[in-house]
């Protein structure tokens, strides 16, 4: 217990970054996802094709890999040359890949809504933005909650990924202790940190699902 008790602050230290990671990433990342969406299935031809390009690039290559091009290769990109610090760095990495898939997920639930209940909007005399605001987007949220659950658990467990900016989060701590200790016991916990902060996630996405599926029945 007294090793546990002195491992235990650098831990907590890391589990902060590592929080900080994810929810700002996931704040921005969400409604950034959904923008995309509303363009790639927009009627604009050009910019649904931008869109569809982005998101292929994101999802296509390593994320870490684009973490490492805007910390390393940015500064030397014409006209931009832009060098950001590396939590900024992985900030913007983590933003522009989880908003791709976010947009995908958002997609695949606006394009399984029934287009008769467009119609019925538009008689009703709504616009698009209104009948998005009061009638898809509702059902959407219920219909995406499974893989947004699974997207966002995938997200902390990303965030381990950030090592390689030589940010200080949770699995570069307890790498830290385990290479200066020469025991895996700091691994363990770690693994424990990850696992309580992923079951608080399944718990409330849980309940959301719960929650959705009442006006199911």
């Amino acid at each position: 217990m007294d090793y546990f008790a002195t491992i235990l602050p650098p831990l907590l230290k890391g589990s902060g970054v590592t929080l900080q990671v994810f929810l700002i990433t996931f704040v921005l990342a969400v409604p950034l996802g959904l923008a995309l969406a509303l363009i790639r299935i927009s009627r604009f031809a050009l910019l649904s094709t931008l869109v569809n390009g982005y998101i292929w690039l994101m999802r296509g290559t390593p994320l870490m890999l684009q973490m490492l091009f805007i910390y390393f290769a940015l500064p030397f990109i014409p006209v931009i040359g832009v060098r950001l610090p590396d939590f900024p760095s992985a900030i913007v990495a983590f933003v522009l890949n989880y908003s791709a898939y976010f947009a995908e997920i958002f997609r695949a639930g606006i394009q399984s809504i029934d287009r008769g209940q467009y119609e019925g909007a538009k008689v009703l005399g709504l616009s698009y933005p209104q009948t998005m605001r009061r009638i898809v987007l509702p059902q959407v949220l219920k219909r995406i909650l499974p893989p947004m659950s699974n997207e966002t658990i995938t997200l902390v467990k990303d965030t381990s990924l950030i090592y390689v900016l030589a940010m200080n989060d949770l699995l570069r701590a307890a790498r830290g202790i385990v290479q200066r200790d020469f025991t895996t016991m700091p691994f363990v916990v770690a693994a424990a940190f990850y696992l309580f902060m992923t079951l608080v996630l399944t718990y409330g996405f849980q309940r959301l699902e719960k929650k959705y599926a009442v006006y199911d029945e």
